[in-house]
């Protein structure tokens, strides 16, 4: 995608960050408008703010899909001051709230290798917890049209949030669905995953556009396809647990790829373990 927003469904725009393919996505209403991420660091928000300003000038509310650094570190410089509307899962919020420091470490310790300059950005870059908390669900009116915010369940992480605006028939999925590489699992949930994946697929029509975390927005049948291969790898975590199996077993045969799938498999084993 360009360094502009593309309009993919009526007044509903999406920009992919080029760096790690990013999705953005704003909606714009008659009296606001709303926009889902806020990418990694104050530089990347900066240009993100003035490609807002060129689609529109309408009040501006945030959201974020969850507290990986890539979704809302951000969102200290696009809140403003007085700030904008944040809005995320409650987990979310109390993460970026109570640990900042220990998310810009992750953050900076995952990309210095691959990413240096954006490694050097994190480890400058404010953050901004969100100020308006989801549990369940919550509705975000813009004016002539509303946006759902949803918590379908734990998956990529404990506090994923879709946003669904019902009359573009638009699912903003976060990374509970990936385009342009695997689903990641360092956080996640992958025995829960499936379940979270079916519940966001009840909000969809035949004719859904999807906006994944990362890469190009996608159909129903995507998101269908990839919900039958969480299914597997869950079935396989289990089994393989229940047969005292090691995890290198799972990652042999599940879907994903190997690295994707170990990852999965270890944590899959944490929670039938018990451990936190």
């Amino acid at each position: 995608m360009s360094a502009g927003f593309v309009e993919v469904a009526d007044r509903v725009y999406v920009r992919g960050e080029p760096l790690l393919r990013v999705n953005v996505t704003l909606v714009v209403g008659d009296d606001g408008a709303l926009l889902v991420d806020t990418l990694s660091s104050a530089g990347q928000a900066t240009e993100l703010a003035e490609a807002v300003r060129a689609v529109t000038d309408r009040p501006l509310t945030l959201v974020n899909t969850h507290h990986h650094y890539d979704h809302c570190f951000g969102n200290a410089v696009l809140a403003g001051d007085p700030a904008r509307p944040v809005y995320a899962h409650e987990r979310a919020a109390a993460a970026l709230r109570e640990d900042p420091e220990r998310l810009r470490r992750e953050a900076y310790e995952e990309v210095r290798t691959e990413h240096p300059g954006l490694a050097a950005e994190l480890a400058d870059t404010p953050l901004l917890a969100p100020t308006h908390t989801v549990h369940t669900e919550a509705t975000v009116d813009l004016g002539g049209r509303r946006v759902v915010l949803r918590h379908p369940g734990r998956g990529h992480t404990d506090a994923d949030l879709v946003a669904y605006v019902p009359d573009a028939d638009v699912l903003v999925a976060g990374d509970l669905v990936e385009q342009s590489g695997p689903p990641a699992f360092e956080d996640s949930y992958p025995l829960q995953w499936p379940d979270a994946v079916a519940d966001l697929l009840r909000l969809t029509t035949p004719r859904t556009v999807v906006v994944p975390g990362h890469g190009d927005p996608v159909d129903v049948e995507f998101v269908r396809a990839q919900h039958a291969e969480l299914v597997r790898l869950a079935w396989l975590i289990r089994a393989a647990h229940t047969g005292d199996a090691h995890p290198e077993r799972v990652a042999a045969e599940a879907p994903f790829g190997a690295r994707a799938a170990l990852i999965a498999a270890r944590r899959g084993y944490r929670e039938l373990n018990g451990e936190p």
